[in-house]
């Protein structure tokens, strides 16, 4: 069949390999600090290099044998232990969450500290909306004693879904026992992996050893990783674009070395989340020039042959407005348009402060058409209809015709939160806005969510752990 799928392209072949010049450059002339002093440790004894006051740089040939060495198609599975997708050939996939301090409830979007029910509810949301491949951490618990905060976290997050999880510990000393307590509750976790724990350097150029010794304790378990780094465009990194760039790039390869050496094989996604920072008002955002360093970003991975990690889009919004659509519908369809794997982190708003049920709703419709735009269409005798064309003629309707009864269906986008309204039947409905029909299809979802069977269980068990381990 000849599939007709539009394609984003931004740099050609010489493009890449310049910019790829830049980044070796960068590592091997200026190089990157690494905190850790094992994992410093580490890479002077296997790579049979030298640091100076904890700056280590990398020469080209480490960088490509590290790119070599590296997987380039990672299986995701389930927590019951079924196949879902991989990473590095698939499409993009995308996940819900983030770190965020504040619940925005459906209501009336008024803003209350983020709690423990509120995690248990957007992992629920999130797998019971089908488009949404990952489940990540979706905020840091704030009603229970800040000590426990990741654990609980953490606990309410395996115990809500079976779908696979994106790991965001906040304390680095908590990161063993979170991965402990998942071993306790699901057995070993590295051979049919669901857990993907998410990882940041410190901009510019810094390694920091609560990063690369978590690394470390995830590669030995068998466990993907993601490594991902967060710029201020004009603050922590150059304020140009193709500056940006290369000090990230610079920055994602530093982590693909410290992998490799931690252990050849290790699975990795890398990626980037390119915000500026606007000196103005002492803020971050996303400018469209942020889409553009995405996608080049997908597009340096795919010619190391590496898994690529999205941003979202995310976190510009009040509230899910006409701010956050605008920056959610541009950054999803050109990250599908182009390289991307997996874009993880959807909900937040108020610069990722804050996360939303009712953006988590929205946009699932965003992507739902995005996908329909990148599925594209097939061109053949059967779809070209031809014959049909030929035997209805000029002047006459197409409505009992084959090609008609047998996609009416789901030949065109049907939303599942917003009435096709005729002007007639909308003023008969009340006048209501888009969002208060959104609000009220985000309250009628979360008062019937679906419950993992063993959730109950998975509870249990793991309160037990965290009040023999932590509670004294």
């Amino acid at each position: 069949m000849n599939n007709i799928r539009p394609r984003l392209t931004l740099m050609n072949e010489e493009q890449i390999q310049e910019a790829h010049k830049n980044v070796l450059r960068v590592l091997n002339e200026t190089g990157v600090r690494v905190d850790s002093p094992e994992i410093l440790q580490l890479l002077e004894l296997k790579l049979g290099l030298k640091s100076q006051d904890r700056v280590i740089k990398f020469p080209p040939e480490v960088v490509e044998e590290s790119i070599n060495s590296t997987p380039k198609i990672i299986d995701i599975y389930d927590r019951r232990g079924e196949f879902k997708f991989n990473l590095g050939e698939d499409r993009l996939r995308f996940g819900v969450g983030v770190t965020a301090l504040f619940y925005q409830n459906p209501f009336d979007e008024k803003l209350d500290l983020f709690k423990r029910r509120n995690f248990q509810d957007l992992v629920r949301l999130g797998s019971a909306l089908p488009l949404y491949d990952v489940i990540s951490t979706v905020g840091i618990v704030r009603d229970v004693p800040e000590e426990l905060s990741d654990l609980v976290g953490s606990l309410e997050h395996i115990a809500n879904t079976t779908k696979p999880l994106v790991l965001l510990v906040s304390d680095e000393n908590k990161f063993p026992a979170v991965l402990e307590m998942f071993e306790l509750l699901h057995g070993d976790l590295g051979s049919k992996p669901f857990i993907i724990p998410y990882f940041n350097p410190v901009s510019p150029l810094v390694m920091n050893a609560g990063t690369v010794d978590k690394m470390k304790v995830a590669i030995e378990r068998g466990l993907p990783i993601i490594f991902s780094n967060y710029s201020m465009a004009g603050a922590s990194t150059p304020l140009t674009p193709a500056g940006t760039l290369t000090l990230l790039m610079a920055e994602l390869l530093a982590g693909l070395v410290i992998s490799q050496t931690i252990k050849k094989g290790a699975k990795i996604l890398l990626g980037m989340l390119p915000v500026y920072f606007d000196m103005r008002t002492m803020l971050n955002f996303y400018d469209p020039q942020s889409i553009l360093i995405s996608v080049a970003c997908s597009e340096m991975m795919k010619h190391y042959g590496i898994p690529h990690c999205s941003t979202s889009g995310s976190g510009t919004g009040w509230g899910m407005d006409l701010i956050a659509a605008d920056t959610y519908w541009m950054n999803t369809l050109s990250l599908l348009l182009s390289h991307g794997h997996l874009a993880p982190f959807i909900g937040d708003s108020l610069g990722s402060k804050s996360i939303a049920p009712t953006t988590i709703v929205h946009v699932h419709e965003i992507i739902d058409q995005a996908l329909r735009l990148h599925n594209g269409f097939q061109l053949d005798d059967v779809n070209s209809a031809v014959d049909e064309i030929f035997k209805v003629g000029p002047g006459r309707s197409f409505l009992n015709q084959p090609s008609t009864l047998k996609n009416y269906r789901n030949g065109y986008y049907v939303s599942r939160v917003y009435p096709r309204y005729s002007m007639e039947n909308w003023q008969k409905a009340g006048e209501p806005s888009a969002r208060q029909v959104l609000r009220e299809k985000t309250q009628e979802l979360l008062s019937n969510l679906p419950v993992p069977g063993d959730h109950a269980e998975l509870l249990g068990r793991g309160e037990e752990f965290i009040q023999k381990r932590f509670v004294k």
